[in-house]
């Protein structure tokens, strides 16, 4: 049985964010149904707002180049992001607008080349009372614009600010199992495309 590996990545920059709380109940579903996890971590990886003059002039940033790299060695995404005004915030539409640039290796070939048809699992977590469910919508289609499968089932966590316990844990058993299943989803249909 091939080894799965997944990419797990916050969709915000905030060390204390209640998506990266989220994004570790995604990643032990995936864990538990046999998935490697790598974190993508946004402050190791910082680049700038993307600019075609930049791109023209410097070639895509060196966090860009890397994290096309993690991709060609990684067989998924786990993605936790907030809702920012009913949308999925910048730092999320920045980075994969980076990742899509062609490759550095001068083939001509699109970034995306390296995520096309590998499953990605989306949840997110919001103060509001719709649990960031908006923003999902939009993160579904812009994944799925790149190449991405993305799982059927998502999460919103709804009241994001008492959603959590001290450790980090979700209240809500329900509510985690849900979050744990589409991890575990991912993981799964991952270990599908692999094994061929």
């Amino acid at each position: 049985m091939p080894t799965v590996r997944l990419l797990a990545m916050p969709g915000s920059a905030r060390r204390g964010s209640w998506n990266r709380r989220l994004l570790g109940v995604l990643v032990r579903g995936a864990e538990q149904a046999g998935a490697e996890v790598t974190l993508y971590e946004p402050h190791d990886h910082v680049m700038p707002l993307y600019d075609g003059d930049l791109e023209a002039a410097e070639g895509i940033p060196p966090a860009a180049a890397r994290l096309q790299a993690l991709f060609a060695e990684h067989h998924g995404l786990l993605l936790a992001t907030p809702e920012y005004n009913g949308f999925f915030p910048p730092l999320v539409k920045n980075t994969f607008d980076w990742l899509s640039r062609p490759l550095p290796d001068g083939s001509g070939k699109p970034g995306t080349v390296h995520v096309r048809g590998k499953p990605a699992g989306i949840v997110a977590a919001s103060p509001g009372a719709l649990g960031g469910i908006r923003s999902l919508q939009h993160t579904r289609q812009y994944l799925s614009n790149l190449g991405f499968l993305v799982v059927p089932d998502q999460v919103g966590v709804p009241k994001a600010d008492t959603a959590f316990d001290a450790e980090g844990e979700l209240h809500d058993a329900r509510v985690r199992t849900s979050v744990e299943a589409v991890g575990a989803a991912v993981a799964r249909l991952a270990l599908k495309i692999a094994a061929g």
